[in-house]
Order: C-alpha cells, then sequence, then structure tokens
C-alpha cells in the first residue's frame, strides 16, 4: 500500500528540486556557489571563520566561569 504512494512522492519530490534548481539557473560545478557567504574575500573569511569557531570553543569556559561566579556569591 505504501509502495505507490512512496513512488509517487518521491517523483514529485524530485521534480520539485529540479525546477528549483533549473528555475535559480545552478551550474553547478562552480566552487562557493552554493555556501551561504562569500569565500572570495580572504580576510573576511578568515574573520568570520575564527570568530564562528571561537565562540564554540570559548562557550563551555564562559558557561562555567559565570556558574562559579554565581555560586561563590
Amino acid at each position: 500500500m505504501l509502495g505507490p504512494l512512496s513512488r509517487i512522492s518521491n517523483q514529485v519530490g524530485r521534480n520539485v528540486m529540479m525546477k528549483s534548481i533549473r528555475h535559480h539557473g545552478s551550474n553547478g560545478g562552480i566552487p562557493g556557489e552554493n555556501l551561504p557567504f562569500n569565500i572570495h574575500n580572504k580576510a573576511r573569511l578568515t574573520f568570520n571563520l575564527f570568530w564562528y569557531v571561537g565562540t564554540g570553543i570559548a562557550a563551555p569556559f564562559l558557561i562555567v566561569l559565570h556558574q562559579l561566579k554565581k555560586n561563590s556569591n
């Protein structure tokens, strides 16, 4: 019973994706084309990567520091 329904669902999904790709004119094969940020400005890319990674690494330490200060009062 689910066989025909899943085949129809897959076909509809495939058609929607193909139409959206064709509509946006995506050529494919261009490095960085599908990324949500610009990779051509090296300075900005470096700053953004350091900011993104730095906040991810620093967050647990800042949370622990906050908890320690809160408990010492």
